[in-house]
């Protein structure tokens, strides 16, 4: 008498699927675990023309909201970075707009007067973006207080809870 079953070609995939998942799922959180990246330099003009670095922001809790006018997603999003500015003004938290892949003629600074947000906005962010991997809009960037990226995100709800999460852990580390 045999005892067992035979194995079908459907039950060897079915396993070679799951070892496969596996695999991957544990090469990722491996691969998170072990980054630890800081946040890249740049230099961007300003709407006057002058120019801005990455070193006026390092040792203070920052937020860069990459973004572009024609985004409907960023218009969404940015009353919740306000929100998270002017709550936290008494604070050294740093909010930033970094405006990038414009339409000609854009004027992202007025745009957001307009809308009511006052932090300021960078322009020409092309290089920025792709020196902090950025391949949509809106992307946010949280960094704390050593210049690590603690956190990415493509967030666009602007009452979402896990923005003033983010802050308040960049504001205490």
């Amino acid at each position: 008498m045999k005892h067992g079953r035979s194995w079908s070609v459907l039950d060897w995939f079915i396993l070679l699927f799951n070892l496969i998942l596996m695999v991957a799922m544990f090469s990722a959180n491996v691969l998170e675990a072990k980054e630890v990246r800081f946040a890249p330099d740049f230099e961007l003009v300003d709407p006057q023309g002058e120019l801005h670095a990455w070193s006026e922001y390092k040792g203070k809790p920052t937020i860069i909201h990459f973004w572009a006018t024609w985004c409907p997603y960023c218009k969404k999003l940015q009353p919740g970075l306000e929100k998270l500015s002017e709550e936290y003004r008494d604070t050294d938290l740093q909010v930033l707009g970094i405006s990038f892949n414009e339409d000609e003629g854009a004027q992202p600074a007025q745009m957001l007067r307009a809308r009511g947000i006052n932090f300021p906005t960078l322009l020409k962010g092309e290089g920025a973006a792709k020196a902090y991997g950025v391949v949509g809009t809106p992307t946010t960037v949280f960094i704390n207080r050593d210049g690590e990226i603690i956190w990415k995100t493509n967030i666009s709800l602007p009452d979402d809870p896990k923005l003033s999460q983010a802050t308040d852990y960049i504001l205490k580390h």
